[in-house]
């Protein structure tokens, strides 16, 4: 589609309506009244039809700077959509300074987005102050930041080598044996193809030559399998899948046979087994969700997130990228969920920012983890119609992750709920009350709060809120209850560090890998993170950080991070059992039903966490 006859014409604005918008948002909030004027004097607006292109990455330089209006505009860099932009975030501005061509293409999502185009001298007005120049650093470096975490959570399985695909061992036979022997082994395998040891050459006989030989030609199935088989192909195991894909189609073969550099041969894989790669790929997952027509196409498209979770499993994804990529897949879920509700609902009546909590705010979110998240908003206006809007937001999109099988968290951590929806004063004063009055209500909040990511909306809340983070630091009292709170999970060892098991769900005794496990080590990491003033979220990153700041001595810090790792493993090897099991994933385990290696394994990561934990007594006065 020509993007030029996708746009809708020009259309006359007011001017003074134009102003009160840009006036909400930042850069624009700090311009005097007159500035305020001119610029939305010489501001126009254009409508994209979906999908249509605005800018386009390596191509013309932008003349404008593009603030959105309404809908969304998405970022795009090399195929993939790095962010999101809502009402009253802006872009073009890069391009914009230096001359250069985009970086990303901009494009209307899913949904038609009206954009507002301020031209090159009234946009250099208002980033050639303070503010503005602020707002380009701040924006560069948020851009580069999420470009970061898109791309390293979204590995693509096709590049994976063909003999970490290998499910099952080959079937073989004599080529003696008849068709008859040979069909009957494949069935009773369950297998698509066998191979024919023939001398030294090896053939293949295949479900497709079965049929075309035997039962279309008529041959008898008492014929040597040796008569129907066809030249084997044969790939070395670290062969690159999407290679071996093209090899077997200029071959015209629909099965490959895996071996080693010693032609051993480790496995056969079919053209399914292969192409079946594009569809459980994390590319593939992600543009299915943020292209959802409404809710129910994307229920579907998300109804595929446990057969993709196996697929990573199935690829040797480490751990913490499991934890990236099924991350990335709840934020693409969230940013469609918004869209289809601001649809819905209308334009938001003053900035906003969509804020995801706890596991998926570290990027470490499991299928057996709930869904937190808040909204901040703007102060001014109508503020109780303002927070009954984003009420109906923050509902709408909970209801709809729960339908894409993401459960609210039990203790309604959720941006539908009041106590997690505020205005942005309110969020700042929420919190330095955790800081300067750390009750055991603050407490319980600082440890989901204080783990949080912006995700949408064009409210610059993160500055705020960090800053009061960094004054974690200065506030003793804090700290010290803070360090009790994070030795109030205790791994779950007895008597001599064995496992032990408690009552953690109504079908019986179990360790709960999650409230045993990871959250103890999140807790540790988080407040050896705040209280030297470190702000990221990651668990790993905080260990890494306190490390390298010299705070935590690298043995604690190195053995924390193995510990997390390995809990995790288990986790995510127990999620694939239940789903395997057509059971939901949980967190609790039967540590008997742990093969020796890995029970001493999780044991060992159990003693470092109750060592670290010990160590935090001396934040911790007796009798407290």
């Amino acid at each position: 589609m020509d993007n030029r006859n996708a746009r809708r014409t020009l259309e006359t604005m007011d001017t003074a309506a134009t102003g009160a918008f840009l006036a909400r948002n930042v850069p624009f909030d700090t311009l005097s009244p007159e500035k305020l004027a001119h610029v939305a004097a010489n501001a126009r607006e254009e409508r994209y039809a979906a999908g249509t292109v605005v800018l386009v990455e390596d191509g013309e330089p932008a003349e404008h700077l593009f603030v959105v209006r309404e809908g969304s505009i998405e970022l795009v860099h090399q195929g993939e959509v790095v962010d999101v932009l809502y009402g009253g975030e802006s872009f073009g501005h890069p391009s914009l300074l230096t001359g250069l061509a985009p970086a990303f293409t901009a494009r209307a999502s899913a949904d038609a987005a009206s954009v507002l185009l301020i031209p090159r001298e009234a946009a250099l007005s208002v980033l050639g102050n303070p503010a503005g120049a602020g707002y380009v650093a701040a924006t560069l470096r948020e851009l580069l930041v999420r470009t970061g975490h898109v791309v390293h959570a979204l590995p693509e399985l096709g590049t994976t080598p063909v003999g970490e695909l290998i499910a099952r061992p080959p079937l073989f036979c004599a080529g003696s044996d008849p068709i008859r022997a040979a069909a009957a082994l494949m069935t009773e395998k369950e297998a698509s193809a066998i191979l024919v040891r023939d001398g030294d050459a090896l053939r293949i006989l295949t479900d497709a030559t079965l049929r075309a030989r035997v039962v279309a030609a008529d041959l008898g199935a008492d014929a040597a399998a040796a008569s129907i088989a066809t030249p084997a192909l044969e790939v070395g195991a670290d062969r690159i899948a999407v290679d071996a894909v093209v090899e077997m189609l200029d071959a015209g073969a629909d099965h490959l046979v895996v071996v080693d550099p010693a032609r051993r041969v480790l496995g056969i894989l079919s053209a399914a087994d292969l192409v079946g790669l594009e569809t459980r790929s994390p590319f593939a997952m992600r543009h299915a969700l943020l292209r959802a027509e409404d809710e129910d196409e994307l229920v579907r498209a998300a109804a595929k997130l446990q057969p993709f979770f196996l697929a990573l499993l199935d690829a040797n994804v480490a751990p913490a990228g499991v934890g990236r990529i099924l991350s990335l897949q709840i934020d693409s879920i969230s940013q469609r969920l918004i869209d289809l509700a601001i649809a819905r609902l209308g334009t938001p009546p003053v900035p906003w920012a969509w804020l995801t909590l706890g596991s998926v705010a570290r990027r470490e979110f499991t299928l057996g983890s709930d869904q937190e998240n808040a909204v901040a908003y703007a102060p001014g206006g109508d503020e109780p119609a303002s927070d009954r809007y984003f009420a109906a937001l923050g509902e709408a999109v909970t209801r709809g992750l729960v339908r894409c099988g993401v459960h609210p968290d039990p203790n309604e951590v959720v941006a539908g709920n009041p106590l997690w929806r505020m205005s942005e004063p309110r969020w700042v004063g929420v919190f330095r009350e955790c800081l300067e009055s750390p009750d055991r209500s603050h407490l319980m909040r600082a440890n989901v709060a204080f783990d949080f990511r912006h995700a949408a909306g064009a409210l610059n809340v993160v500055p705020p809120l960090v800053s009061v983070l960094r004054e974690a630091k200065a506030h003793p009292d804090f700290l010290r209850r803070f360090a009790r709170a994070a030795t109030d999970f205790k791994p779950p060892l007895g008597f001599r560090g064995a496992l032990v098991t408690s009552a953690t769900d109504t079908e019986g005794k179990g360790l709960d890998l999650k409230v045993g496990g990871t959250i103890p080590i999140t807790n540790l990491a988080r407040f050896h993170a705040l209280s030297n003033g470190v702000t990221i979220s990651s668990t790993h990153d905080r260990l890494v950080a306190v490390e390298e700041m010299g705070v935590l001595d690298a043995e604690t810090a190195s053995a924390l991070r193995e510990a997390f790792e390995i809990v995790t493993r288990i986790r995510l090897a127990h999620h694939a059992e239940r789903i395997n099991a057509g059971l939901p994933p949980d967190n609790v385990i039967e540590p008997g039903g742990l093969s020796p290696l890995t029970r001493a394994q999780l044991r060992e990561a159990f003693r470092v966490v109750a060592h670290a934990q010990k160590r935090l007594s001396v934040y911790v006065p007796l009798g407290l």
